[in-house]
């Protein structure tokens, strides 16, 4: 079987998929929550999330499978562990990436690549902003908040993805002229403030976060109207988590390793470096 190179087409594809319906079913969770949490205790907020829902339904003409929520609704929730299971299968790490990873190590890759769409779609937002705001005079109302949106998404992400492929920063002056068995009681220790941090982080604001923000489903007040608190605030909980749960991983996974090998120069990608040489026209 041939070897797959990294940055092949599903590399882009499945991510790009994971990206689209993600976003699909973040923008009707309104449907959801009605149909599979509903306000019994408040009409009032029933009837709120049912106006913010026709206002915002993407595809109002189908009507409700289950309830509120239509079958492309579902369809795109239903889709999403399938994909992501796809992307963390077929995913194929790349010759800079951190070299000793394990099959769970590859859930936060993957999380890389979908920050990498994300990445590509705020720029061109803007760029389509700036067109339209300078080139015809005809700026948007959205462009500006779901550039800020997608921006936080791609803060919060990245750092799973970061804290997988030890490049957060570590100031080691002084860590690396510690024998080894230091070193291991100072990596037990800040993995043990970490992990307090984010128990300390959840319960501190679980209900303040998940049931007055995103139960409610507050939005940013603008004629855009996106989702913002409602979806960042509970992501910065899940993302601390997920962060603690992969330093513990890192923890077990460097146990025996050497030092040296975690804090090695970047491996320099020949076939990018001599692509970049070709688009500047360098021999």
């Amino acid at each position: 079987m041939k070897e797959q190179k990294p940055g092949n087409i599903k590399e882009w594809i499945i991510p790009f998929m994971f990206v689209f319906c993600a976003g699909w079913a973040i923008w009707h969770m309104p449907a959801y929550i009605l149909d599979l949490w509903p306000h019994d205790d408040s009409t009032s907020l029933t009837v709120q999330m049912s106006e913010m829902h026709k206002r915002k339904d993407v595809t109002p003409n189908l009507p409700g499978l289950f309830g509120v929520a239509d079958i492309v609704d579902w369809a795109a929730l239903l889709l999403l562990p399938f994909i992501f299971y796809a992307g963390v299968k077929t995913l194929v790490p790349a010759q800079m990436e951190f070299p000793h990873f394990s099959r769970v190590d590859k859930i936060g890759m993957f999380i890389g690549r979908i920050v990498m769409i994300l990445i590509i779609s705020m720029t061109g937002v803007m760029l389509y902003e700036v067109f339209l705001r300078y080139a015809i005079e005809k700026p948007t109302l959205w462009a500006n908040e779901l550039t800020l949106w997608i921006g936080g998404f791609v803060f919060m992400l990245s750092g799973i993805y970061a804290m997988q492929q030890r490049s957060h920063i570590r100031i080691f002056i002084i860590y690396d002229v510690l024998p080894r068995w230091l070193q291991h009681i100072c990596d037990i220790i800040w993995v043990a403030l970490l992990w307090f941090f984010a128990i300390c982080l959840v319960f501190g604001s679980y209900k303040q976060v998940f049931i007055n923000k995103f139960y409610k489903w507050q939005t940013f007040g603008t004629a855009f109207d996106p989702p913002i608190p409602a979806t960042i605030q509970p992501l910065i909980l899940i993302v601390i988590c997920l962060i603690s749960l992969q330093a513990l991983l890192n923890l077990f996974a460097d146990w025996n390793r050497d030092p040296s090998e975690l804090t090695e120069k970047d491996v320099i990608d020949q076939e990018e470096l001599e692509a970049i040489k070709k688009s500047v026209g360098a021999a």
